[in-house]
């Protein structure tokens, strides 16, 4: 199966459909963002979140060659506000991001995930693949006001190129 195929399996099963407006924080050079706006089609919207200005750059010349109009870039200097309206996002992808490699303390994990509960929607979805940190991710999710909703395991991939088995998580807000 070819990568995106992979790709495209894995943010099925994260809800992603035609419409809808993502958020991929931490998102490097669209290894999720191009297909997930592909699926979401002209009628939604994927924002793309990086510290890597480089990697950015990447990812918006691979969407002008794919035709997608859909993809709005987010410059952040690493900095824990999300640039988006409250409520504003029907789901969030934190695929290999939510681990103490980039969030060292559990302080600035708990800051994001406020941040994604103040742009989720009512009714988000928000996915993650906890990778490196699979054992304490999902408690710290759930005290910071999510609950899970359902976890499936996949093939996902990592930095454009490996491919290996991991677990995606999917919560909601408890509202």
């Amino acid at each position: 199966m070819h990568l995106e195929a992979h790709v495209f399996e894995i943010l099925k099963k994260a809800g992603i459909k035609r419409g809808k407006t993502v958020l991929d924080f931490g998102c490097g050079s669209g290894t999720y963002t191009i297909p997930a706006a592909k699926i979401a089609g002209k009628e939604g919207k994927v924002y793309a979140l990086d510290k890597d200005k480089k990697a950015l750059a990447q990812l918006m010349q691979k969407a002008e060659s794919a035709g997608l109009e859909n993809i709005k870039r987010i410059d952040t200097s690493g900095e824990l506000k999300i640039s988006l309206a409250d409520e504003s996002v029907d789901i969030v992808l934190l695929y290999d991001v939510f681990h103490s490699y980039y969030f060292s303390q559990v302080a600035d994990r708990r800051k994001l995930l406020e941040e994604v509960y103040r742009v989720s929607k009512r009714d988000a979805i928000i996915s993650v693949w906890p990778k490196h940190m699979e054992s304490e991710a999902k408690e710290e999710i759930e005290s910071a006001n999510f609950y899970l909703e359902r976890e499936y395991s996949g093939t996902l991939i990592h930095d454009n190129e490996d491919i290996e088995k991991g677990k995606v998580l999917n919560f909601r807000k408890k509202v």
